[in-house]
């Protein structure tokens, strides 16, 4: 009978195990699968114009619309917040190139990435911290995308108003029955985007590339036309000046590299699909500052001429805000209007959600447990964790929570130290890619049980430069003026103490699989396959074990 039973519980975990390749260990399978592996030649189908269309897509989203919002609240001047846009997304936009670059070259995810740096599993916890955000953020960014829903029905049937319909939630639940089930709408009109796999998601974002935008400068248009003019904001100056306007100058750029903090370290997870590594470089690296520098300028202009369309009121900086007031005061053509325009940014919810959120939370999961979720199951257990945890009460105005989101780029920056630092400095480009799916003491990136200490010691370097003015931040609570400064420079500070003090400790504690020179191998690898051969049970190193392709003599001396 006992028997009986193990046979059965076999056969079901058989059952719901998930594609993987034949001959694989218990360990391996605990390391990988399909999803998880380079990704193969066929595959490899985003070409250049699909990440420009990628952040053209992803650049049109409310968050982005408002960036500029709390600059010019802060006293700058209009042209002094977008320059600190401009700035800021062009940082950003070489950060995301930089960790692109190792997707695509090696063709594999951040959470493999991860390996070559944190150890084979060390990675789960960056791994862990960075899925664990991403659910949170996908509820986040729902509950925003329910508000576009709740428009976009509003405009056909004005009774559907969340002062009228009957209330089932509390009064300070940060929700109402209306809101609550036009985010429950968008959530479940939501889910059959996460089926389709990612290398063919990129047809979402062309759609979205054409018809995002357009809406956004129509939305342009029509609030200037109904104010007559931009407004008051882009006449007034700054009303700060001195050492206060330089502080607030670099806050504003270092937000606006803080609002991609997340982008950052997974676009491993999209440029992995780059037909040719130069597809995911030049492509990112003026996209992003372009698209994202347009997008804070149109919601300056209409949020500045909302004072002139509604005299008496404070500027309108939420444009989902401005569409419910439109609704108010117009007739069916402008409600018309208000329905394309929302629909537009439910598209542009949908299409940043799957970029930053589910995709790169199906891709962690994969990696905590390989045998039995994929990218697309994790998807959807994002999606339900999003659904479960409430978002709209982290959205209340008395939760400091969204202060806490904001401020959660000092953890993610000390990541991108550490990768950036082990893959540009310390290995000079080169992974011995199937060492990196290898659970054995004798692997490369096993370190110390699988764990790497100078990753960690570096990691918690760059979050400890960033703690006490992070503590200031989200508390508001007194802390040492220095520290507030330190914080100001929060994701820079935390890159560049991570990635030296990585290098410092790899040079005093030198690691396996380093080049003495510049060495990308990863264009020269088709297809891996994991499963242990004789060749590979070997003690030492073998590089054309390990990678399935003789390589120049030159090279081999080169490698240590």
């Amino acid at each position: 009978m006992e028997r009986l039973h193990d046979s059965k519980l076999s056969a079901w975990v058989e059952r719901v195990a998930v594609d993987n390749e034949e001959g694989l260990t218990t360990a391996q399978l605990m390391l990988t699968n399909n999803d998880l592996k380079p990704v193969e030649p066929e595959r490899r189908q985003w070409g250049a114009w699909n990440y420009v269309g990628f952040w053209i897509a992803d650049s049109f989203n409310i968050n982005t619309w408002m960036i500029s919002s709390s600059m010019i609240v802060n006293g700058l001047s209009w042209w002094q917040s977008w320059i600190c846009v401009w700035i800021g997304y062009a940082i950003a936009g070489c950060f995301v190139s930089m960790t692109g670059r190792i997707g695509a070259m090696y063709h594999i995810g951040f959470p493999i990435v991860n390996r070559s740096s944190f150890g084979i599993w060390g990675c789960l916890w960056p791994v862990f911290n960075r899925a664990a955000m991403a659910c949170i953020w996908y509820g986040v960014q729902s509950y925003i995308g329910g508000h576009c829903v709740y428009l976009m029905i509003r405009s056909i049937w004005l009774s559907w108003d969340r002062n009228t319909i009957p209330n089932t939630f509390s009064a300070d639940s940060g929700t109402t029955t209306a809101d609550y089930v036009s985010f429950f709408l968008f959530w479940l009109l939501s889910l059959p985007a996460i089926w389709f796999p990612v290398h063919k998601i990129r047809h979402l974002f062309t759609v979205k590339a054409y018809f995002v935008p357009c809406a956004g400068v129509a939305y342009l248009i029509w609030a200037l036309v109904r104010a007559g003019g931009p407004g008051p904001i882009v006449r007034q100056g700054a009303t700060i000046e001195g050492t206060d306007l330089a502080w607030q100058f670099i806050k504003g750029i270092m937000s606006s590299i803080a609002n991609f903090a997340t982008l950052i370290v997974n676009d491993p997870d999209f440029s992995r699909f780059a037909g040719k590594p130069r597809d995911a470089l030049w492509s990112q690296l003026f996209t992003i500052p372009i698209g994202f520098a347009i997008t804070s300028l149109i919601g300056i202009l209409v949020s500045s001429s909302s004072v002139i369309i509604y005299p008496g009121s404070q500027p309108i900086w939420d444009p989902l805000d401005l569409l419910e007031r439109f609704i108010d005061d117009g007739g069916s053509g402008q409600r018309f209007g208000v329905f394309v325009i929302a629909l537009a940014f439910a598209l542009a919810q949908l299409g940043t959600n799957i970029a930053a959120n589910s995709v790169s939370a199906g891709t962690d999961m994969t990696a905590l447990l390989p045998r039995f979720i994929n990218i697309r199951r994790g998807g959807y257990v994002c999606a339900l964790v999003g659904l479960a945890m409430c978002p709209y009460t982290l959205l209340t105005s008395a939760n400091q929570f969204t202060t806490y989101l904001s401020s959660y780029s000092v953890f993610l920056s000390s990541i991108a130290g550490v990768m950036c630092s082990d893959y540009y400095v310390v290995r000079k480009g080169y992974l011995e890619i199937r060492e990196l799916y290898d659970a054995r003491k004798t692997g490369p990136y096993y370190f110390t049980f699988g764990f790497h200490w100078r990753a960690y010691a570096a990691y918690i370097s760059g979050i400890l430069i960033n703690v006490v003015g992070f503590a200031g931040a989200v508390n508001g609570g007194n802390v040492p003026i220095g520290a507030t400064y330190i914080y100001n420079f929060n994701f820079f500070c935390g890159f560049i103490i991570s990635a030296g003090m990585y290098w410092a400790l790899c040079k005093l504690f030198p690691i396996p699989a380093c080049s003495d020179t510049w060495m990308e191998v990863g264009d020269q690898i088709d297809e891996v396959r994991l499963a242990y051969d004789e060749s590979s049970q070997q003690e030492e190193f073998d590089e054309e074990a390990v990678l399935g392709t003789k390589y120049d003599k030159d090279h081999q001396k080169s490698v240590k």
